[in-house]
């Protein structure tokens, strides 16, 4: 019997083994689908470099002897060779490998495949080095997709791997669509046309989480934020009616559907019920309650002053007011005193001096 700590190291390798072998397998059907995607992108380039050098001749000058001479520049290897040097970037590493190594098949189609068989990338990518596969099929042995070569994932999906021989032909459903054959419907969609090869899924109501139909009244299940009524069909809940409400005490609340929004209330309230000045709960500092709406107080015109300082004016603005000093007169120490006007300054200046010098003699 094999001992525990040997038991461990044969399972971790096996691990080991499973995770490269899987990750080889992964690598592969990667290769797969992107040596397609480079035969596609050469034999592209192919097509457009044959209608660059449609109306292209040798180039020497007396093209009529020429082409006696050394046949139609149309179905020259002359004009193959331009065609071929176009079809790869020089920094493409696949691509030039893939034209390098198939070369032969490029003459082999120009001269004796082409006119039997016109379009190219059928020719070499899926019957020649077996690298495509038609649309509609996928992997090895270009095998159906799911719901048919013709309307893969039954028109509501892409099939993993079409048109490569890569990709294990699962399906990847559009938007509205799930199940192994797209043909089911997600949660906000029911079929409004089903059988056995075609679905069409549309939208519920709005207010349906899951559905039979295209009304509120066809919900199995309403969403967050409706409810079931009397009569079975869904409607908004009016989250703006519970109490308390869900909004901050400077905010209002706004009903949408199926939800709701919390708005901020206008500046000069302290709560209110909605948007502006008339949906005040109460007035803020600095406002008051005039006509149902909340308007300014001018405090510069009330009974009592409210700027006491002799010599000061007031200046009322939104919700407040503004004390200041008046013309000719300038704060100090906390009160408004005269200003000296420069002149005095000078003439007060020189009268010291003078004393001074003065009291010197």
């Amino acid at each position: 019997m094999l001992s525990t700590g040997l038991q461990m190291r044969l399972m971790r390798l096996l691990f080991c083994v499973t995770l490269v072998l899987l990750f080889q397998v992964t690598d592969s059907k990667k290769d797969l689908k992107s040596f397609c995607s480079t035969c596609r992108i050469i034999t592209d380039n192919f097509n457009k470099g044959f209608e660059i050098t449609a109306k292209q001749n040798f180039g020497g000058g007396n093209t009529a002897w020429e082409e006696r001479t050394l046949s139609k520049y149309e179905t020259s290897e002359i004009r193959l060779m331009e065609i071929v040097e176009g079809l790869c970037d020089s920094s493409s590493f696949d691509c030039n490998h893939m034209v390098e190594e198939h070369e032969d098949h490029f003459e082999t189609w120009w001269f004796k495949r082409k006119t039997k068989h016109p379009d190219l990338h059928k020719w070499f990518c899926i019957d020649t080095i077996k690298v495509c596969c038609p649309k509609g099929m996928f992997g090895p042995d270009c095998s159906a997709c799911v719901g048919g070569s013709e309307r893969p994932c039954h028109g509501n999906g892409k099939c993993d791997g079409d048109g490569t021989r890569g990709g294990d032909g699962k399906c990847s459903c559009d938007d509205s669509y799930r199940g192994e054959f797209c043909l089911d419907c997600i949660d906000g969609y029911f079929n409004e046309v089903r059988n056995d090869t075609f679905s069409l899924c549309t939208e519920c109501d709005s207010s349906c989480k899951t559905c039979t139909g295209a009304t509120n009244q066809d919900c199995d299940e309403c969403k967050e934020g409706w409810e079931d009524d009397d009569q079975e069909a869904c409607v908004d809940v009016n989250e703006c009616s519970k109490d308390p409400s869900p909004c901050e005490e400077d905010q209002y609340c706004l009903n949408t559907d199926g939800s709701y929004s919390c708005k901020a209330c206008d500046k000069v309230c302290t709560g209110c019920t909605g948007p502006g000045p008339d949906s005040c709960q109460a007035c803020a500092s600095g406002y008051q309650h005039t006509e149902g709406t909340c308007t300014d107080i001018d405090e510069c015109s009330q009974t009592e002053p409210v700027c006491t300082r002799e010599n000061e004016e007031c200046v009322n603005n939104k919700g407040s007011y503004v004390c200041f000093c008046s013309e000719g007169y300038e704060e100090r120490d906390d009160e408004c005193v005269q200003k000296i006007e420069p002149e005095k300054e000078e003439e007060s200046e020189t009268s010291e001096t003078t004393t001074s010098a003065h009291g010197e003699l």
